[in-house]
């Protein structure tokens, strides 16, 4: 509201500190609170009752006649969305009477629903299958390597044959 920092409100409650002591700074910080909380709930009064009076004089029908010869896309598109949202008030796509093509269309879609998460979940099963066999090869084949022992690299000389130099 007064764009105060967090500076200067310490120097303002120094300040106070100083000036008015510190046995009667509660006090005073009670009162100040109070008028500040009596001066805001005007300001609150005070546009509500200037919305009110808007309203009641219709500067926000003409306002809103304004936008439109404005911006008649916008209005457009405003008019769309309130039919979209009156029409989802009246529709309720979770209640359907099961004798109408649209509870038969329900179930079939439900019935469809249940087969492929039936696919997904085999397919995740082989897969998990597929990769629990390809970590258990992986880790044979380390252990195999290990018994094996150390090998030699291609390109080093083995025991028998000579460096070229």
């Amino acid at each position: 509201m007064f764009d105060l920092g967090l500076t200067e409100l310490l120097v303002v409650g120094v300040v106070a500190l100083i000036v008015v002591g510190p046995k009667d700074l509660p006090v005073m910080f009670r009162n100040v609170g109070r008028f500040v909380g009596k001066a805001k709930g005007m300001a609150r009064e005070f546009s509500s009752a200037m919305n009110e009076a808007a309203d009641e004089s219709g500067v926000r029908d003409v306002a809103k006649g304004l936008k439109a010869a404005t911006n008649p896309v916008s209005t457009a598109m405003d008019g769309v969305k309130e039919a979209a949202q009156d029409m989802a008030k009246s529709i309720d796509p979770t209640t359907y009477k099961p004798g109408t093509e649209t509870g038969k269309m329900a179930v079939e879609r439900a019935l469809e629903a249940k087969k492929i998460q039936a696919a997904t979940a085999r397919s995740a099963a082989e897969r998990k299958a597929r990769e629990a066999q390809d970590a258990l090869a992986h880790a044979e084949a380390a252990e195999a390597a290990i018994e094996a022992g150390p090998e030699q690299p291609d390109n080093a000389p083995s025991e028998g044959s000579e460096a070229k130099t």
